[in-house]
């Protein structure tokens, strides 16, 4: 293994390779994750495909303001919450917030399965009382049942792609 220094490279007029972060930029999949939203959700939303959006999502990926504001508007919280600072985390009230929403897709998944009557007037009284708590919460949706067919507003940007003729003749030969 050789060692460079610096002034070597200096002196030599070669540039200086880019130094990788050593902490995270930003807490985009920190906060996803906590919000309850998934990467295809995400890379539906940015009409990007999902290894942009892992891309973007690691801590030290440098994203542009405008990026930046994107996953904010999808997130749902402040760009301060997403941008990494030294030795921080995600601030209570970003905690709060997720933890909420979890408990309301909870509640309306169960909602949505319950057949005994008792528990459906016990489930609607506690989706009540989160609403008093965080009324932004009426938007939730509950939990996605696993195999649960799309809604067609929910289709990916997969479904707006056109084929190119080449893909047909590969598929004809």
């Amino acid at each position: 293994m050789s060692i460079v220094h610096l002034s070597s490279l200096e002196t030599t007029g070669a540039s200086v390779p880019p130094v990788p972060p050593t902490r995270p930029l930003q807490h985009l999949a920190e906060v996803r994750q906590r919000q309850g939203i998934s990467r295809r959700t995400v890379a539906r939303r940015l009409n990007t495909d999902l290894t942009t959006v892992r891309r973007q999502e690691s801590g030290e990926s440098d994203i542009t303001l405008s990026q930046l504001f994107e996953w904010q508007k999808i997130l749902d919280v402040p760009v301060s919450e997403l941008i990494a600072e030294a030795d921080d985390g995600l601030s209570a009230s970003v905690m709060r917030r997720a933890q909420l929403v979890r408990l309301m897709k909870t509640a309306l998944a169960i909602q949505e399965s319950a057949k005994q009557e008792s528990i459906r007037r016990m489930i609607q009284t506690l989706i009540e009382q989160l609403l008093e708590i965080m009324p932004e919460l009426s938007g939730v949706g509950p939990w996605h049942a696993v195999g649960q067919r799309r809604r067609l507003d929910e289709l990916g940007v997969a479904a707006d792609r056109r084929l190119s003729d080449d893909v047909f003749l590969d598929l004809t030969e």
